[in-house]
């Protein structure tokens, strides 16, 4: 499967930088012709499931996730990790979101593994390459 990374430096202090990180429907904002559904009461947890529905009316696909690790950072000095997996039967792997202390603010780390299912394999790259631009888009925007 394509594995993409994408870090960012933020002046944002790390509960918030997670807590924005974190805020599925925050994200789709970011992405056009995207929003999201979040399927389970809050607060978000492991065992959490929300949807992405991106596209318009029969072109349109879900992204359904569900969050299967869940640490947040317990304070400013602290190192949070959560772990998404992608359940669908269009889009499949999963994403890991890290947030760690940098001086006074905090660095993000996102990576990802994306399968689009009827993709062959040797558009990997350019399928790595697509989510780099545009979850690396969302992610500034997200923090910014």
């Amino acid at each position: 499967m394509p594995e993409f990374r994408i870090a960012h430096r933020c002046p944002l202090t790390p509960a918030e930088a997670w807590r924005r990180v974190t805020d599925w429907p925050r994200h789709a904002a970011q992405v056009p012709l995207t929003r999201t559904a979040v399927l389970t009461a809050p607060p978000t947890r492991t065992g959490t499931c929300f949807v992405a529905r991106t596209g318009v009316g029969r072109f349109a696909f879900d992204d359904p996730m569900e969050v299967t690790a869940w640490q947040p950072p317990a304070g400013d000095s602290e190192f949070g990790h959560c772990r998404l997996v992608k359940t669908g039967s269009f889009l499949t792997g999963w994403a890991e979101i890290e947030v760690r202390p940098l001086g006074t603010g905090s660095y993000v780390v996102w990576r990802e593994d994306l399968r689009v299912r009827p993709l062959p394999r040797f558009l990997d790259a350019l399928t790595a390459r697509a989510g780099r631009v545009v979850f690396g888009y969302a992610l500034r925007k997200v923090l910014a």
